[in-house]
């Protein structure tokens, strides 16, 4: 049976309730409030026993209100759909950049924007969180131009093929070389309490960095999913902190919203930490790998690379009162998501 539903204080005394949940990692913890099927939407998001679930979304989609900054949110993945709300939670997970830099060895490029997002279900009782990434990986960005192009990144050099494309790189269009940060294995080591705080890791990230360029081939890879370059990127400067309720279906309610939304911006993220491996991939047999890795300094040991990220977004959102609805906290947590999207 469910607990016969509470009154979930007022606007006022939900801020200061949540800032302490929030330091005793109490998101996850099952609440006797306002039962999650009260969102106001205008619909029964109740899941139905057996009833079929649109397949899990490769790609992005526009979503209602509160709920935008997850389109890429795995909500229909077992693992995310089995949170029962009293033992296990399932939350989704949003941080964005605009805007950013990365300094690997000798090179350093400017960044395109970048979006990570994934689920997490924390285990109630240690309040461990385990990330589940979406099926396209849990990083998406933007490529960015590597400063000098191939004639920056290789030449000159002693290699007599390297010296032979170093006198062919007067066309602009040859010389341009994009770098595109993706993922390279699921995140791990998801922090609730390192986002509201400075220097703490907020999550553990492998990724691997693919140069573009004629020359190069399509798989010229700076690390890879066996030897990845490990991000553990926290917060440099205190972000401002907000907490808006809202609907099933996104839209504001700061009074009754079944959904609570945690947002965390205006902040600065960056990583010295981690270490750089050798090129791979690059060219006709790897042949261009060596003259990459001599210009750009690469292997790179931990403390001469950087990673800085500006005016980060992070975004984290749950069911209110999760307890109310166990067993199917991640039914409804998918049901409302789903009731989201845009035509």
């Amino acid at each position: 049976m469910r607990p016969v539903p509470q009154r979930f204080p007022a606007p006022g005394p939900v801020r200061t309730a949540v800032l302490g949940a929030l330091t005793a990692l109490l998101l996850a913890v099952p609440l006797a409030a306002v039962p999650a099927h009260a969102s106001g939407s205008g619909q029964d998001p109740s899941p139905a026993s057996g009833a079929a679930r649109p397949a899990e979304r490769s790609a992005a989609v526009a979503l209602n209100g509160h709920w935008a900054p997850f389109d890429r949110c795995p909500v229909d993945d077992p693992a995310m759909l089995a949170a029962d709300g009293q033992d296990t939670v399932a939350t989704c997970v949003s941080s964005r950049s605009p805007s950013g830099s990365i300094e690997l060895g000798n090179t350093t490029a400017v960044t395109g924007a970048n979006d990570l997002q994934f689920g997490v279900v924390q285990t109630t009782a240690t309040g461990v969180f385990t990330v589940v990434p979406p099926k396209n990986g849990a990083l998406i960005g933007e490529s960015a131009e590597i400063p000098g192009g191939l004639l920056g990144l290789m030449c000159p050099g002693d290699i007599p093929v390297v010296t032979d494309i170093c006198r062919l790189l007067t066309d602009n269009s040859l010389n341009r070389v994009t770098a595109t940060v993706e993922s390279a294995g699921a995140p791990t080591g998801f922090s609730l309490t390192a986002g509201l705080t400075t220097g703490k890791p907020i999550v553990t990230l492998p990724v691997r960095i693919r140069l573009q360029n004629p020359f190069l081939g399509s798989q010229c890879y700076i690390g890879s999913s066996a030897d990845p370059v490990v991000l553990r990127p926290s917060n440099t400067t205190a972000p401002a902190f907000a907490v808006q309720r809202f609907d099933g279906d996104g839209t504001p309610n700061a009074d009754d919203g079944a959904m609570l939304r945690f947002a965390l911006t205006g902040n600065s993220q960056g990583d010295s930490s981690f270490a750089v491996p050798r090129a791979r991939g690059c060219g006709l047999l790897g042949v261009l790998n060596g003259a990459i890795d001599l210009k750009t300094g690469l292997p790179s040991p931990s403390g001469n690379n950087s990673l800085t990220l500006n005016g980060a977004m992070t975004h984290s959102a749950g069911l209110t009162a999760p307890g109310t609805v166990r067993p199917d906290n991640g039914k409804y947590l998918s049901r409302y998501w789903h009731s989201a999207v845009l035509p």
